[in-house]
């Protein structure tokens, strides 16, 4: 279902110059190769794990000179990279990977730093909504990116439709304003504010718990890259799983400190119960991780999200899913 598509290479090239930061020419200190990475949107929580690792030195004494750009509404990771502006970028999605091998991109996931998707449906309480099953007919906030995302699974696995969309700007007035109505969510974010704001508690499904099988805050890097530099990308991914260990478990305040500079808007409070969420949750080091350690990517999980997809006519039977990822920079030494 080529609508569903997220990415479409042939408008690659115009759109990079609107969006693209821009590749500097940098002079790393010598000995260092310079990483620039991309995140998906501004800073926030679920990017500790990277901040930490440059806040901690992680990345430097790997030999890399990590520069952290921060995303937003006006940026495409995808973009970025097929352009060439940044070194590797975050994938918020599994959807992203496969797009990016559908469309021939030559940029893989080498790595996953969230086994469980954050993604979360919100439901007011007291309106006899207890699982995602029962939010059938009602109205759902959604996205655009969601549309095409995750919303895929929900139709596949519920038996959703689309006329239950409705338009989510990221403002949750119209979900305050209709009991009805439920919207889209990250369970480290909308929970908390909606209590916080407006003092709502309300009922919270994490997909990834009901059987979402995508990876999030994956690690994409050019192949270019990894054929010129495999030590770089592994150092990087290295580094980048402690850092995510140290934030959920040692020291946050170095990366604390990082974030709240690129974005001063981002409150304290809303990054202490963030960190709690993912190690509640088992964000970063739940399912495979914990055996396998953080970042860990599988075959079976792939095949799996790549199963769901193809059965809802996103991608053809013939996408050849192993061009999305690898699994050569996975490390299981840090849990």
């Amino acid at each position: 279902m080529t609508s569903l598509r997220i990415l479409a290479v042939a408008a690659l090239a115009a759109l990079v110059a609107a969006c693209s930061p821009g590749k500097k020419e940098v002079t790393p200190p010598a000995g260092q190769v310079t990483i620039r990475f991309a995140t998906d949107w501004k800073a926030q929580a679920e990017h500790g794990g990277f901040y930490e690792a440059l806040a901690s030195g992680e990345y430097a004494k790997r030999g890399l000179n990590v520069e952290i750009i921060q995303g937003g509404p006006g940026v495409n990771v995808p973009q970025l990279l097929a352009s060439g502006a940044v070194d590797a970028g975050m994938g918020s999605n599994s959807f992203i990977a496969l797009n990016l091998a559908q469309e021939g991109v030559p940029v893989k996931a080498v790595a996953a730093m969230m086994q469980k998707d954050p993604q979360v449906l919100i439901a007011h309480p007291d309106q006899g909504i207890n699982s995602i099953a029962d939010l059938k007919g009602h109205p759902i906030l959604l996205s655009d990116a969601s549309v095409t995302a995750f919303w895929v699974w929900l139709k596949s696995k519920y038996g959703f439709s689309d006329d239950q969309i409705r338009k989510y700007t990221f403002n949750s007035a119209p979900f305050l304003a209709d009991k009805k109505v439920a919207q889209q969510g990250y369970v480290t974010s909308e929970p908390y504010t909606l209590e916080k704001e407006a003092g709502l508690k309300p009922q919270v499904f994490l997909l990834a718990d009901n059987g979402y099988p995508s990876y999030a805050t994956m690690i994409l890097v050019p192949d270019s890259l990894i054929a010129k530099n495999p030590a770089a990308v592994r150092a990087f991914v290295e580094a980048s799983a402690k850092g995510w260990h140290d934030y959920l478990y040692g020291d946050p305040k170095p990366a604390d400190a990082l974030i709240r500079k690129d974005n001063p808007e981002m409150s304290q409070d809303l990054l202490d119960q963030a960190r709690e969420k993912m190690r509640t949750y088992g964000i970063i080091d739940g399912g495979d991780a914990k055996e396998k350690g953080i970042g860990v990517m599988t075959d079976a999980r792939w095949a799996e999200f790549a199963n769901m997809a193809i059965s809802q006519g996103v991608y053809p039977k013939t996408l050849d899913v192993k061009k999305a990822y690898t699994l050569e920079f996975t490390t299981p030494s840090v849990k």
